[in-house]
């Protein structure tokens, strides 16, 4: 047994070199736990695994909600909703002192909630805002900062790739953790807004008030909106109130969002035909490394890694308040190592057992467990934390994905000053992640009110 742990522990510092060293992370995860099995059960039972365990993995009718959230986010991307999302936002704040910034802000929260990634939401509206905030002579810190931090908004805000993963992982309901990431998300724009009006109070010439609009042309972006929250409303309603399961409400989502591009001019079969690549790309490289980290999964389990590290926990004295911190630590740390997905499917069944055991089991009543709470509402709730602290990642140094794509459109803001302008964005992270520790009933309101 001994001897096993310690093959499962190296194999775990290989992976982690492997990742250090650019190896895709679906290669290194399958590499590693195929050795492993090898060394630990012999070839036999890894070649025996492989028959089977695809299937079985992909086969899972939840996943199939992945493909459906990624090409609506590729539809999106194409449709044109980032103008008018940007358009509507600026009519309603661009006149503030820090305004056009705001707008961004509100653009990128709006994007996210039809697209459901960072990446693309930081790319896309990096692309309508930062010429805007450029031209008002907003300083390059505040301009690329804040399009950068708004792209973390995609991951939360569902619907999210990244929670339907997470969800599937720790088996809680799919529809119960976008319930659950509505208000946090929410609370994530509210403290971004406030970030730049405290930002732009103590240095108003970072970011100078915008053009004011006519009513003629507020009106015009307001009525040209209406679609996009259509769209939401559709998919986000429509899964809130138990009108659809999440993939027939993706669905309807590709179809609408499809039938808008193609009603306003800007979606055409190339364009069509791209985002059905990207989303085949996408989606394979998601189930690849699905596939890959179930194999480690099962790796660790017969090497007893996750057992072990629960039980050091466990026994190592700490409050489990205090262990869920340091976990939420580690989560920031990696995020600056590795992408959000990459992150969760590699840490998730390595901290869950952890706080399951530290609540004191699956079956113990919120009295006797030690976060104060059941195991389906603790799932719901550090799944919301877990992909808070995996914003982080997108936005940290030295990898920071998003300042990366930022930088890349901003060629005249140097990658420091990016970095500066994400600083008060991480702070009010900071405050929002204290918040949910502390109240865990902000996360758990909508679900339980929703649910009955």
């Amino acid at each position: 047994m001994q001897d096993a742990l310690m093959i499962g522990f190296a194999g775990l510092a290989v992976l982690i070199v492997l990742i250090a060293i650019r190896i895709p992370i679906a290669y290194a995860m399958i590499l590693v736990a195929g050795v492993g099995v090898t060394i630990l059960n012999g070839p036999a039972i890894f070649l025996s695994q492989l028959k089977t365990l695809a299937y079985g993995q992909f086969s899972i009718y939840d996943l199939s909600v992945v493909p459906m959230f990624v090409l609506m986010g590729n539809i999106s991307t194409r449709a044109g909703l980032s103008k008018d999302l940007f358009r509507a936002a600026n009519a309603w704040l661009g006149w503030m002192r820090g305004g056009v910034a705001m707008s961004a802000i509100a653009a990128c929260a709006g994007f996210g909630a039809v697209c459901g990634s960072s990446l693309a939401t930081a790319s896309t509206m990096g692309q309508v805002a930062l010429p805007e905030l450029k031209r008002f002579k907003y300083s390059g810190s505040l301009a690329t900062g804040t399009v950068a931090a708004g792209g973390v908004l995609g991951i939360l805000i569902p619907p999210s790739v990244v929670l339907v993963i997470y969800a599937i992982i720790v088996e809680a309901n799919i529809v119960t953790m976008f319930m659950a990431a509505f208000i946090p998300g929410i609370i994530a724009v509210i403290l971004f807004l406030l970030t730049i009006a405290i930002y732009v109070r103590l240095w108003p010439e970072a970011g100078p008030p915008g053009d004011a609009v006519n009513l003629r042309e507020f009106r015009e972006a307001t009525i040209n909106v209406i679609p996009v929250l259509v769209i939401f409303g559709l998919v986000i309603g429509g899964i809130y109130f138990g009108y659809f399961n999440p993939t027939p409400a993706a669905a309807v989502g590709v179809f609408f969002v499809s039938l808008y591009g193609i009603v306003r001019g800007d979606i055409r079969w190339k364009d069509m035909r791209g985002a059905l690549l990207d989303t085949a790309k996408t989606a394979g490289m998601i189930y690849l490394i699905l596939l890959g980290a179930e194999m480690l999964k099962i790796f660790m389990s017969r090497g007893g890694v996750p057992q072990a590290v629960a039980e050091w926990m466990v026994s190592s004295g700490l409050a489990p308040m205090t262990i869920l911190v340091l976990l939420l630590v580690a989560l920031i740390i990696l995020g600056c190592l590795m992408d959000s997905l990459s992150m969760i499917l590699l840490a998730i069944p390595f901290f869950w057992p952890v706080l399951v055991e530290l609540n004191g089991g699956d079956y113990v009543s919120a009295a006797q467990a030690g976060f104060g709470m059941g195991t389906e509402d603790l799932k719901i709730w550090f799944g919301i934390l877990a992909l808070i602290v995996v914003e982080l990642g997108l936005i940290t140094p030295p990898v920071g994905m998003n300042v990366f794509i930022i930088s890349a459109q901003a060629t005249d803001v140097p990658m420091s000053e990016t970095f500066k302008g994400i600083i008060p964005f991480f702070l009010a992270e900071m405050v929002r992640i204290t918040l949910l520790i502390a109240f865990p009933i902000i996360v758990l309101w909508m679900p339980r009110f929703l649910s009955g």
